[in-house]
């Protein structure tokens, strides 16, 4: 299959014992795309609003987290959280010769951009959080069916109408799409793997105490939507509270999907705050 009839293949780079599929366009300081984990997720899916808005004037790096979209699995295919996917994106870094990169994480991807702020402070500049984990709450039943989801266009437009306050953005024809996408040869089999049950494990996995939060000194914009059923949105104010650099942003009207529901106020924000660093780096040259 070529990248003229699945957009969201791109190119590739080995990246530790496995291949990266990532897309990489425009020029500029580099903004790295990390999306979320549900089923029949990749980068292209997540971002492929973003991705024009910010090619503008960034170089924007979308990667498929290893599990999800069209990278390869490793043998065995095993996860450990953070770990499996920090060594990713850092192996992909470097291969691209990035030594510093703006960052804009979705859900899990948020969640993984707070771990790289706290490990590898160095490697990242502004973070943008939208929808994020990385604290402490109760595992839902809405996260649960996400994680949970076995192929059919049934559960993929019902754990599609949890993402979405706007009911209306939950088409048949968006369902059939994203649940062909879940059968392709082994990604259903990669996604059981990722979470498999007891599932909360995997979800305190992800938490950054807050005495780690207080240490992050980047900027740092963080986005919620005020009806999200997936990540409740004091998990974003508590990141607020938390985070010495941190402003806080919440939609009204808006569920799991604040890119897509309020795309263009989205790409505002998000364009809006890396842009400051643009600004920054020309005062200062």
């Amino acid at each position: 299959m070529t990248t003229e009839s699945n957009p969201e293949i791109g190119q590739r780079l080995r990246t530790g014992s496995f291949d990266t599929n990532y897309h990489d366009v425009g020029t500029g300081a580099p903004v790295l795309l990390l999306h979320g984990s549900g089923a029949g997720v990749s980068a292209w899916a997540n971002w492929r609003g973003l991705i024009p808005v910010l090619a503008q004037n960034f170089r924007v790096i979308a990667p498929d987290l290893v599990g999800f979209g069209y990278t390869s699995l490793p043998e065995p295919a095993q996860f450990e959280i953070f770990d499996t996917w920090i060594d990713q994106i850092l192996a992909l870094l470097d291969a691209l010769d990035i030594p510093k990169v703006h960052v804009v994480g979705n859900s899990f991807g948020g969640g993984l951009a707070l771990h790289l702020a706290t490990r590898y402070p160095d490697r990242l500049d502004r973070i943008v959080l939208m929808g994020a984990g990385g604290v402490q709450f109760d595992f839902t039943p809405e996260l649960d069916a996400l994680w949970g989801y076995t192929p059919s266009v049934a559960n993929m437009k019902k754990i599609m109408d949890i993402m979405a306050y706007d009911r209306s953005l939950v088409t048949d024809e968006l369902a059939e799409l994203r649940y062909r996408a879940t059968l392709r040869p082994g990604a259903q089999e990669a996604f059981e793997k990722v979470f498999p049950p007891p599932r909360q494990r995997w979800l305190d996995a992800q938490i950054v105490p807050d005495a780690e939060l207080a240490k992050i000194e980047h900027e740092v914009l963080i986005l919620h939507g005020r009806e999200d059923r997936v990540v409740p949105v004091e998990a974003s104010r508590h990141m607020f509270e938390t985070i010495p650099n941190a402003q806080l942003h919440v939609f009204g009207k808006c569920g799991h999907w604040t890119q897509i529901e309020h795309a263009s106020r989205f790409q505002q924000l998000v364009g809006q705050f890396l842009g400051e660093s643009l600004g920054r780096e020309e005062a200062s040259a």
